[in-house]
C-alpha cells in the first residue's frame, strides 16, 4: 500500500509539473486537485466546478493551459474536417458521405488518407469499399493502379516519349504484350512505326528473333523440321510450346499435326502424355521411388492395370515385391475390394474368380457384404415377403443359390421349405422348384423308361403352373404296355388332376374312374373324384368318395388340403359361400379354418 501511494505521489508531482500547477502545495493524491488533472491527461473535459475550483485556488496558468489546449484541438479539427472534405471531393466519394463526426470513427477517412499518401490500399481495404457500395471510389483506384503500371512499362520499354498516359491508351495493350513476350499483331507493330516508338520497336523485334530461335529448337526437339514455315506465327509453334511446357494436347492440335504429316511429333506427344500419366501413377500408387520414366515398361502397365480397378495377378504382385512396393501392392488391393463392393450396392453379382480372390485375400467382410445383397436380389426375384428379415439367411440363401442355379434340393432343403409355407401355393419359389423336379424326372424316364418317373414329372410339371406340359407329357404313353396296374393308376390321377387344373372336369372325372378301375386301392383317385363333386357343388357325393378314400388310407390332412385348395380356386363368391356353410355345418371345429374365406365373403357383400 505504501508502494502505491508513493507511486501517486510522484504522479500527481509530474501532472502538477506538466500541466503548470506547482504553486499548489498540497501533494496529497486525495486532492481535487489530482482528479482534475488526471482528467485533463485523459482528455476528459472539465466540468465548471472544476473550473471554478483552479481559478478559487489561483492557478490561473493550468485554466490558461486548459483553454489554449481546447482552442489548438478545435482547430486542429477543423483542418481535420478540411482535409476529410478535400479527400472525399478528391476521390468521388458521394454526398450522404457529409458527417465529419460520423465518419472520422469509421475506416474511411484513414482509408482515403493511406490512399493519398501511399497511392495503393490492400485487398480488404478496396473490399471495404465496394462492400460500403463506394464503386467510383473503387474504379478510380483501379484506373489509378492502372496508369502507374503503364508509366513503369513504358520506362521499361523506351515509349516515354509517348505523351499520352492513359491506361486505355492501344501503346498499354502493347507494352503489356511485351512484358508477358506474347507476340504483337501486324496492326500493333504498325501502331508503333507510325507514331515513331523505334526503341520499342528494336525490342519487339528482339523478342522475335528470339522466337524463331525458340522455335527452330523446339522443332529440331520435336521432329517437326519438315514443316518450313519459321514464323512464330505459326500455328505449330503454340502446339509445340504447349508440349515444351508439359501440357497435353487437344484433339483439333492433333488433327493439325496429322494434316501436315508430322507423325513424328504425334508419337512424341503421345509418349510425354503417357509419361506425365505415369509420373502421377507413381505418385498416385507410392512408386515414386522406383526411378523409371519408359512407358514400355512393365511397372506403367502395373499401375496402369491398377488404376482400372482390376485384381493384380501373381506375375505383377511378384514384380512389385521384387521391388519392395509393398505400399503398392495393398493399394491395390483395396482399390479393387472397393470396386468389388461397389458393384454389388449396384447390383451385380460376383463371379467364381472374384469370390476366389476375396477369399484368398480374407475379404470376408465383403464376400459376406455381397451375400446379404444376394439374398435380398434372390428373394426378390423369388417372391419372397420378407420385410423385417425374419428368414434364415444360412439356411435359405443356401436354398435360394440352389433353385437359380436349377439344381435339385435336398430333403432337408425342401422341409424348411414345407415349414415356411413355400410349396403349397403357385409362388415362384414352387414354380422353380417343381420345374427342376419336373425336369429331372423327365430326363429319368427318357434315360431308363421307367413309367413312375413320367407320372412323378407330369405331377410336377402341374404343381409348376404348366397342367398343359403334363397332359403333353401324357399323350403318348401307353398305359397298355405297362404292366403295374398301380402305376397305370396313378399316371391316370395325374392326367385327371391336369384336366381339373385346366377346368376340363369330365376328363377329369373319366381318368379318375379309369384309376380306379386299374387299381380300386387307389385312394388318390377317389380323393380326385370327390374333389370334382365339390367342384360342381355336389357335396354330399364328394363326401362319399372321401370316406372311401379314407377307408383305403387316406389322411384327413390329405384330404382337407384338396378342400383348401377348392376354395382358393372358385371364381363364384356364391358357390364359395355355399361351400363354406356346408362344411361349418358339417363340423365346425374340424372346418374352423374356412372361416377366414366367410369373412372375405362378408367383406365383399355376399349373404
Amino acid at each position: 500500500m505504501e508502494e502505491e501511494f508513493q507511486n501517486r505521489v510522484k504522479r500527481f508531482t509530474e501532472l502538477k509539473y506538466k500541466y503548470k500547477a506547482t504553486s499548489y502545495q498540497d501533494s496529497a493524491p486525495s486532492s481535487l486537485l489530482y482528479l482534475i488533472l488526471q482528467k485533463l491527461d485523459l482528455g476528459i473535459k472539465l466540468t465548471q466546478v472544476e473550473l471554478n475550483w483552479l481559478k478559487e485556488h489561483k492557478l490561473i496558468e493550468t485554466v490558461e493551459y486548459i483553454l489554449q489546449e481546447e482552442q489548438r484541438k478545435a482547430e486542429e479539427i477543423i483542418k481535420l474536417e478540411n482535409e476529410f472534405y478535400h479527400l472525399k471531393s478528391q476521390y468521388k466519394i458521394p454526398n450522404y458521405w457529409n458527417s465529419f463526426k460520423n465518419d472520422i470513427s469509421n475506416p474511411l477517412f484513414a482509408i482515403l488518407w493511406k490512399l493519398n499518401s501511399e497511392n495503393k490500399l490492400s485487398f480488404e481495404e478496396i473490399e471495404w469499399l465496394k462492400a460500403n457500395q463506394l464503386f467510383a471510389t473503387v474504379i478510380m483506384i483501379e484506373e489509378m493502379e492502372l496508369q502507374q503500371q503503364f508509366i513503369a512499362l513504358k520506362e521499361k520499354y523506351h515509349a516515354t516519349k509517348h505523351y499520352d498516359s492513359s491506361p486505355y491508351n492501344p501503346l498499354h495493350t502493347i507494352l503489356k504484350k511485351l512484358d508477358t513476350k506474347i507476340r504483337l499483331e501486324d496492326i500493333e507493330f504498325e501502331w508503333l512505326m507510325n507514331n515513331g516508338l523505334a526503341e520499342t520497336i528494336a525490342i519487339v523485334k528482339q523478342q522475335e528473333a528470339e522466337r524463331e530461335a525458340l522455335f527452330a529448337q523446339l522443332k529440331e526437339k520435336y521432329r517437326a523440321n519438315k514443316y518450313l514455315d519459321i514464323s512464330p506465327g505459326s500455328f505449330l509453334y503454340v502446339i509445340l510450346q504447349k508440349l515444351d511446357a508439359d501440357e497435353d494436347l487437344i484433339y483439333s492440335e492433333v488433327n493439325w499435326l496429322e494434316q501436315h504429316g508430322l507423325t513424328e511429333t504425334i508419337a512424341i506427344a503421345h509418349e510425354l502424355e503417357k509419361q506425365r500419366e505415369f509420373a502421377i501413377l507413381k505418385n498416385k500408387y507410392k512408386a515414386e521411388q522406383i526411378d523409371e520414366v519408359l512407358t514400355s515398361s512393365q511397372l506403367y502397365n502395373v499401375l496402369k492395370l491398377i488404376d482400372t480397378d482390376n485384381a493384380l495377378q501373381e506375375d505383377n504382385i511378384e514384380f512389385l515385391k521384387a521391388r519392395q512396393l509393398y505400399e503398392t501392392i495393398a493399394i491395390a488391393n483395396e482399390r479393387y475390394a472397393r470396386s468389388l463392393k461397389s458393384r454389388v450396392t449396384l447390383g451385380w453379382t460376383l463371379e467364381h474368380s472374384e469370390i476366389e480372390w476375396l477369399v484368398n485375400n480374407n475379404r470376408h467382410d465383403i464376400i459376406n457384404f455381397a451375400q446379404q445383397h444376394h439374398f435380398i436380389e434372390l428373394k426378390r426375384k423369388f417372391g419372397i415377403s420378407d420385410s423385417k428379415n425374419q428368414l434364415p439367411f444360412e439356411i435359405f440363401y443356401k436354398i435360394l443359390l440352389k433353385l437359380e442355379s436349377k439344381e435339385r434340393l435336398d430333403t432337408i432343403s425342401v422341409a424348411h421349405l414345407v415349414e415356411r409355407d413355400l410349396l403349397s401355393n403357385s409362388g415362384k419359389i414352387a414354380t422353380a422348384y417343381y420345374t427342376i423336379e419336373a425336369e429331372f424326372y423327365e430326363q429319368e424316364f427318357d434315360r431308363t423308361q421307367e413309367p413312375a418317373h413320367i407320372a412323378t414329372a407330369s405331377n410336377s410339371w402341374r404343381k409348376a403352373g404348366d397342367p398343359q406340359r403334363a397332359l403333353n407329357l401324357l399323350t403318348n404313353i401307353e398305359l397298355e404296355k405297362i404292366p403295374e396296374n398301380s402305376i397305370k393308376s396313378d399316371i391316370l390321377v395325374v392326367r385327371g388332376n391336369a384336366f381339373r387344373d385346366i377346368f376340363d372336369l369330365i376328363n377329369a372325372e373319366n381318368s379318375a374312374k379309369r384309376a380306379i378301375e386299374y387299381y380300386y386301392k387307389n385312394y388318390q383317385a377317389q380323393i380326385l373324384i370327390g374333389i370334382i363333386y365339390y367342384d360342381r357343388g355336389h357335396y354330399l357325393q364328394g363326401d362319399y368318395f372321401f370316406e372311401k378314400a379314407m377307408t383305403l388310407g387316406a389322411r384327413i390332412e390329405e384330404i382337407d388340403d384338396e378342400i383348401k385348395q377348392v376354395l382358393k380356386k372358385i371364381a363364384s363368391e356364391h358357390h364359395r359361400q355355399n361351400t363354406v356353410n356346408y362344411l361349418l355345418k358339417k363340423d365346425i371345429e374340424r372346418y374352423a379354418w374356412v372361416k377366414f374365406y366367410q369373412k372375405r365373403v362378408r367383406d365383399k357383400g355376399i349373404k
